[in-house]
């Protein structure tokens, strides 16, 4: 009879593409804010928000570490950071003791969680193993932020930005390519740029923003939205691209459900990332696109 596995997750679970190879350890449930119009990820009944039991968590670490090997840990669900930085450290402690390859442990991060985290109590945690917070920016634009509930401003997810990075925590950041519709495009597009230009983040990666359970949720606070079609989204990430003056970032536009792949560093790779842009929409049927069959996430 083998083993049960260590850890007892609460369906649905959400990770990072990159984070595909590491141990999925949640240790809340849910998402702590769960207001953003265009995220269904935490909206079933079960994934109610809640911090998970210490004991269990420490529990489960232990045992994880007795049945497994693994070289990442990614803490989940939405924002394991919105935990006292007490709780997070015996985590991190415990990840250490019992799973000593364990070489990186990241999470998502929302900006209010960090409105009452010092630098210093970040420094901490990263000195513990927490190296990469995945950031939701999804956008740099305040009349788009509040348009989606977002909960958050430029300024907000600046200082979010900024506190990791002097902590020495690597950041991941996320801009939701169309989430302003047409009549937002290029405000989205401008302060999205401008966001990340101050904040010059390791990573930075665009995502289309999609509804499989539907708009209305979204249209709520967004009657007017008129998403953008194919080729408007290049014109934005065009737009985006050429806005951004970054020196040392890694720049992916190839999650699941992008139609045109982008990989480069920014801002060593822009003129030949603006071309291949340029390209698509001048010449779309030699672009290599995903189809919309190949872009179910």
């Amino acid at each position: 009879m083998s083993a049960r596995f260590p850890i007892d997750y609460i369906e649905p679970v959400f990770r990072p593409p990159s984070e595909a190879q590491s141990l999925i350890l949640p240790v809340t449930n849910g998402c702590s804010w769960n207001q953003c119009t265009f995220c269904e990820m935490y909206t079933a009944a079960q994934k109610k928000f809640r911090a998970r039991d210490e004991a269990q968590v420490l529990e489960e670490i232990r045992r994880a570490g007795e049945q497994l090997i693994v070289n990442r840990v990614f803490l989940a669900d939405g924002d394991a950071l919105v935990l006292p930085t007490r709780r997070l450290l015996a985590i991190l402690q415990a990840i250490r003791e019992h799973m000593p390859e364990v070489r990186r442990v990241s999470s998502y991060c929302l900006p209010r969680n960090l409105r009452k985290k010092s630098v210093e109590e970040l420094k901490e945690l990263a000195d513990a193993g927490l190296k990469m917070a995945y950031v939701g920016c999804e956008s740099g634009d305040d009349e788009v932020l509040a348009r989606v509930n977002k909960g958050e401003t430029f300024d907000s997810s600046l200082s979010a930005l900024d506190k990791l990075g002097q902590a020495g925590i690597t950041r991941s950041v996320m801009i939701l390519n169309g989430l302003g519709g047409q009549a937002l495009s290029d405000q989205h597009a401008d302060n999205s740029a401008r966001l990340m230009n101050e904040a010059q983040p390791e990573y930075l990666s665009t995502l289309v923003v999609s509804f499989p359970m539907g708009e209305a949720r979204f249209r709520e606070q967004f009657a007017d939205y008129r998403p953008l079609s194919q080729l408007q989204l290049f014109g934005e990430v065009e737009r985006l691209l050429a806005g951004l003056e970054l020196q040392h970032t890694v720049f992916r536009s190839d999650h699941a459900s992008n139609y045109l792949v982008l990989k480069g560093n920014l801002g060593r790779d822009k003129a030949r990332l603006l071309a291949q842009v340029r390209s698509a929409i001048e010449q779309p049927q030699q672009a290599n696109l995903r189809q919309e069959w190949q872009r179910g996430l």
